[in-house]
């Protein structure tokens, strides 16, 4: 049986009932509901949650503004669900800690696939560490470096925060030093699924990761843009 934690904060019951149908006829038994922020605070503390499907717009808040507030509870993967679709709502997602971003209307199918994407590259939950024996993984860049088994990012030998997802793309880059990919081979790889119309997504990400490590994020010497064909990291830092 499944034991990953699903959260569905929403307070249109419709979209909670589909979304409940969906992900249990998926194998996801372990699902808890929210229509609020409170709510959601409640649920999280008293059950902790690995997968957080999270709408904006909440009678007592936003979706923007509880993410943050999840995470003190831990690092679960943040997927919005909403239909505040605009450049500026997807980027808000992103910047506040959310993994993932969803309009609606959706197909809770695609939704259901994204979980199980995200679980099949790290897995979560209480059985995650024993189905996966831990493997030592670092890098170093001499101003940065990269733990894998610790999922830890160090800059001048300090513990930066990295959200879950933009660890992710940054490993996946360190473990492909120097070779280039387009904004979908990234999506596609990282986020688990096809990236077609999803290059706001990686640019949001590739910025977040250049902020944490490069000195200047405006002039990037480690994670470099190659015009017309995508992104690379470099060992060596850029002349």
């Amino acid at each position: 049986m499944d034991q990953t934690r699903i959260l569905i904060v929403d307070d249109e019951p419709s979209i909670v009932k589909m979304l409940q149908m969906v992900l249990r006829k998926e194998g996801f038994n372990r699902i808890y509901t929210a229509s609020s922020c409170k709510e959601a605070l409640s649920e999280i503390a008293t059950h902790g949650a690995d997968i957080v499907l999270l709408d904006v717009m909440l009678p007592d808040g936003t979706g923007f503004d509880l993410c943050p507030q999840i995470r003190s509870y831990g690092s679960p993967h943040i997927l919005f669900l909403t239909a505040k679709a605009s450049d500026l709502d997807v980027l808000t997602g992103f910047a506040m800690g959310g993994d993932d971003y969803v309009t609606k209307p959706f197909n809770p199918l695609e939704i259901a696939a994204r979980i199980k994407a995200r679980l099949r590259r790290g897995g979560f939950g209480p059985a995650a560490a024993a189905e996966q024996p831990a493997i030592q993984r670092a890098w170093d860049f001499g101003r940065f470096k990269v733990d894998e088994s610790a999922g830890e990012l160090t800059v001048l030998g300090e513990p930066v925060p990295c959200p879950a997802q933009v660890f992710q793309l940054l490993l996946y880059f360190c473990k492909h030093p120097g070779v280039v990919f387009s904004k979908s081979q990234l999506y596609e790889a990282v986020w688990g699924i096809d990236g077609m119309g999803e290059d706001n997504t990686v640019m949001v990400h590739i910025r977040r990761i250049r902020e944490r490590i490069e000195e200047d994020p405006s002039n990037p010497q480690y994670l470099l843009t190659v015009r017309g064909l995508g992104y690379k990291l470099v060992k060596e830092k850029a002349r």
